[in-house]
């Protein structure tokens, strides 16, 4: 069974059960400042699991492509990957527990035939806020699953939030024994050494974590996730996720590339195939490589895929030949990718052109060094030109020169405990911030919108938004710098909507009837057919997932603080709201 038949099974399946299938969201969170990437599909819906009603109904199921950069440095091992996709099906304050192990536990047996005996399950143990989880554990042995099959354990058995705060839960693991021998006694579920294999995850949200502790939510929900590439590695008894039809051929091509290739070098053929599929999907969301947020992950991503090429010999650009492997891959499934093919090969190729000259100049500055290279060297030739440690020991080792590994260890050690105090909440967050600023500010994204298109001319649309409790960020199409009095003109003309008191409307409809009513939608290929929208008066009629707050004068008074250039025909707008 290949990736698409088990995505069309998972969706007719949980289609059965009542579910409604919804549409992969973006990659890029909309008004969401605690993460750079969509990573989960709770993401998007993390407004629904917090009460807030869905157009959709109250069970849910679809196909979300992700992004981790969590565990970039794993990506190489067998399992782990920078951009994947994630089943999932959710209950909004309907079914809990037994259903969702139930229906687990019947896709699993009886539609994939996977042997049950094989499964071993893992459950919450409990703490002071939760309980020890006993009835999934009991749902599990009603179906049969051996008693010790099933084990209870803490932190990794529990869910969220993926913020600070949020809404978060006790969960029941699903693990496929491989067959493998144990590494030890101690050999379980969770271990990872390869023998068991995760493929799908069952969180039962029923807690809000809040800056005050634990409260129970309003609604209990079931908010599950599903790897379909692990999952289909499983189903193929593969011993690795790049082995499965949509890594052929980029592995194939990468292979058939490289001229230095020896088994040790497995691992980057893997991460050029993971961080060149996650570098396309990226692009074709409007990403371009920057050195700020999505941007600079994304520049990563691909001048790594780039050191991790010359390391197994491949020379010149073959980038772009595996990007159109990707996009050939999964345009029936992601419009987007085929709507932006000309800008995603122009941004790789840029991007190689870019790099390949800095790389010369780390060679050249490699070439002035002599007798043995410090770690602070090391560190210097990798974090200012990029060269991976790996590279510089092979180049050492042609000059019979020797690199103190163990040194560029701790420099790199210290690097890293300092990017990551400032960028773990954006690269490992989740959609926990719904405060009253932050709503506020969402608000005034859709005033600030409008005005643009009314002071400017009419076929601006949102191109990209960040909103933080202290600011809202707004990207839109216009290929000049803005004037002062049209920057005065936008901020009077939101101020003075504010001012009128105009009540903030949803309704629900669809999405043909929204588009003919005039709403503005910033992904016109992501919506389902049923989808809210939110209009301040006749101003501004806007398709969105919310909150908002209910009137326009409680946002206080609106300033443009910043005005500037984002991309090659995209400005971007900083402002605030004053008391």
């Amino acid at each position: 069974m290949d990736s698409k038949e088990l995505k069309q099974k998972y969706l007719n399946f949980f289609q059965e059960k009542n579910h409604k299938i919804i549409m992969s969201s973006s990659l890029i969170p909309e008004h969401d400042p605690t993460v750079l990437f969509t990573t989960a599909g709770m993401h998007p819906l993390t407004p629904y699991l917090l009460g807030q009603p869905h157009s959709q109904g109250k069970r849910l199921t679809d196909v979300q492509k992700c992004i981790r950069t969590g565990d970039i440095d794993e990506v190489g091992d067998s399992f782990h990957l920078t951009f994947f996709e994630m089943l999932g099906n959710w209950s909004l304050g309907d079914y809990f527990k037994t259903e969702s192990i139930e229906w687990s536990f019947d896709f699993l047996t009886r539609i994939l035939k996977i042997d049950k005996d094989r499964l071993h399950i893992t459950c919450f143990k409990g703490d002071k806020n939760c309980p020890k989880d006993i009835k999934s554990a009991g749902a599990w042995e009603s179906l049969g699953i051996k008693k010790n099959h099933i084990f209870f354990l803490g932190k990794d058995n529990w869910w969220g939030p993926a913020g600070q705060y949020g809404p978060c839960g006790p969960c029941t693991e699903i693990f496929y024994d491989t067959g493998k021998g144990k590494c030890s006694r101690f050999c379980r579920p969770g271990c990872s050494c390869g023998k068991y294999f995760e493929i799908w995850n069952n969180v039962f949200m029923e807690y809000n974590k809040t800056k005050t502790g634990f409260k129970k939510l309003k609604q209990k929900n079931v908010d599950t996730g599903m790897g379909v590439e692990r999952t289909t590695a499983v189903l193929n008894n593969l011993d690795s996720v790049y082995e499965i039809e949509t890594f052929k051929p980029l592995m194939q091509k990468i292979n058939i590339s490289a001229k230095n290739l020896k088994k040790k070098n497995e691992s980057s053929v893997r991460i050029i195939a993971d961080h060149i599929k996650a570098a396309v999907f990226i692009l074709a969301d409007g990403i371009t490589p920057s050195n700020l947020d999505q941007g600079y992950i994304l520049r990563r991503l691909i001048r790594r895929a780039i050191r991790h090429g010359k390391l197994i010999g491949i020379h010149g650009d073959i980038l772009t030949d595996l990007a159109k492997i990707v996009i050939n891959n999964y345009q029936d499934d992601y419009k987007e990718l085929k709507q932006n093919k000309d800008l995603i090969l122009s941004e790789l190729n840029r991007e190689y052109e870019r790099f390949s000259s800095v790389i010369e100049k780390g060679l050249k500055k490699f070439n002035e060094l002599k007798g043995k290279i410090s770690g602070k060297d090391a560190f210097l030739l990798f974090q200012s030109y990029g060269f991976p440690i790996e590279m510089t020991v092979e180049l050492a080792k042609e000059k019979e020169m020797r690199v103190d590994v163990k040194e560029f260890e701790r420099e790199f050690k210290k690097h890293q405990q300092l990017s990551r105090k400032g960028a773990e909440k954006k690269f490992k967050g989740g959609r926990a911030d719904s405060s009253k600023e932050t709503i506020k500010l969402h608000t005034a994204t859709h005033l600030l919108n409008e005005a643009l298109r009314t002071v400017l001319r009419r076929d601006i649309k949102q191109k990209g938004s960040n909103i933080t409790p202290e600011r809202l960020r707004f990207d839109f199409n216009f290929d000049r710098k803005l004037t002062e009095e049209e920057i005065k003109k936008v901020e009077d003309l939101v101020n003075k909507k504010i001012k009128e008191s105009i009540p903030v409307k949803r309704e629900e409809m669809s999405f043909s009837e929204a588009v003919n009513k005039g709403a503005q939608a910033e992904f016109t290929t992501k919506y389902d057919d049923i989808v809210s929208v939110y209009s301040i008066s006749n101003f501004s009629i806007e398709i969105c997932a919310g909150p908002h707050v209910e009137n326009t004068k409680e946002l206080g008074h609106f300033k443009i603080i910043k005005e500037e250039s984002s991309a090659a025909g995209i400005r971007r707008i900083k402002a605030v709201l004053e008391k």
